[in-house]
Formats: structure tokens, sequence, C-alpha cells
């Protein structure tokens, strides 16, 4: 079992930046990879970013890799999520997610239903 906790969820304004962060803990959070998925009132949860336990190769999702980051500092198991020029559709509950995987390597999934252990989620709203 993996705790996940998010925060930095915050108000902000179009085109402001923002950076939220995940940390997880348990026995087998430093050989987990580690996912951003972010789900908007009415809509289906999407992916956003993920990261092997390596911290290397970063996987996005192709319209959002231009304006966000996803970075990891493996010594705290901590993920980070550098949001930057943020719009209005960005708005939604922001989660973080892990998954076991045998490889340090390992190509994260991009589907949620390969995760096992889930944050309750910090929201974000971009309005004026």
């Amino acid at each position: 079992q993996v705790n996940v906790a998010e925060s930095g969820g915050d108000s902000v304004q179009p085109g402001d930046s923002l950076r939220l962060s995940c940390g997880a803990s348990g026995r087998t959070a430093s050989s987990s990879a580690m996912a951003w998925f972010r789900q908007a009132s009415g809509k289906e949860r999407e992916f956003v970013c993920a990261i092997p336990w390596s911290g290397t190769k970063p996987l996005y999702t192709d319209f959002l890799k231009d304006r966000f980051t996803c970075s990891r500092f493996n010594a705290r198991n901590t993920l980070y999520l550098q949001m930057n020029s943020l719009k209005p559709e960005d708005t939604a509950v922001y989660y973080c997610a892990t998954k076991w995987t045998k490889w340090p390597t390992e190509v994260p999934p991009r589907d949620a239903n390969e995760y096992r252990n889930w944050g309750q989620g910090t929201l974000v709203t971009v309005s004026s």
C-alpha cells in the first residue's frame, strides 16, 4: 500500500503558472511509477503525465506537453507538475497516482485503471 497526497491547487488567472506536488509514502513507493491525471466537472478522468521510478523520460499527453512539465524528486518520492500559461479549460481536480513496476525505466501506463494508489485530488481553477 502506498499513501498518496497532492497539494498546490489554487485559483489563478489565465496565463498564470502553478506547481502541484505529490508525495508518496509506503513500502513500494520508491519502486512505483507516478502519474498525474485530471478530471474536469462532468468529464472523464484524463491522463496528464507520468514518470517511471527511475525519474527519467516523463510521458505526456500530447496536447499538454508544451505547457506542462512533469518531474520527480526520487529522494523524497515526490512528483511535481509545473503548469504554465494556464487556460480556463485546465480547470479540474488534479490527481496523483502510483503503480508498482518491476523495472525502474518501465514505461508507465496512460490508463487510469492500471494505477492502484490515488490521492484525494487538488483543485485547480483558472478564471478571470
